[in-house]
């Protein structure tokens, strides 16, 4: 019994220390990245899984796909946010707006029709704008 307290307390220490990242080493930031546009079926089949396409903006050689953000808003509303990091470390990028293609998976789990909102992008007034899609669901 003795040996397996040890063992949990230096694991803990292990992961107390081992883990911790300070703010001031962080070479790169999260920020989000401009969706041009979506590739999603007409119509989805109750319960089974769809590939999502994603033509994104990828603004310069310092930035670089990290994968996307999909929260659920409502019952069957999903803000679809692709995200990107970008390099603080470095002066050397190059602006080089390219436009990559991404995908996600996606279950079918309610029988109500799904609305995607994607991240196009901030407006003048610096809100947030988007590309909504409907896709109604056949009934079973």
């Amino acid at each position: 019994m003795r040996k397996k307290l040890i063992l949990l307390v230096v694991v803990m220490a292990f992961i107390n220390n081992g883990c911790s990242i300070e703010d001031d080493d962080a070479n790169f930031h999260f920020t989000a990245l401009e969706i041009v546009d979506a590739e999603l079926p007409e119509s989805f089949d109750y319960n089974q899984t769809y590939e999502i396409l994603v033509n994104y903006i990828k603004p310069d050689s310092c930035t670089n796909y990290e994968g996307f953000d999909v929260v659920k808003d409502s019952l069957t509303v999903r803000n679809v946010v692709a995200i990107g990091s970008v390099r603080t470390d470095t002066d050397n990028c190059t602006v080089e707006s390219i436009e990559q293609t991404a995908s996600f998976n996606f279950k079918v789990i309610y029988t109500d029709p799904y609305t995607f909102k994607f991240y196009t992008g901030n407006n003048s007034e610096g809100e947030a704008q988007y590309l909504e899609v409907v896709v109604p669901v056949n009934k079973p």
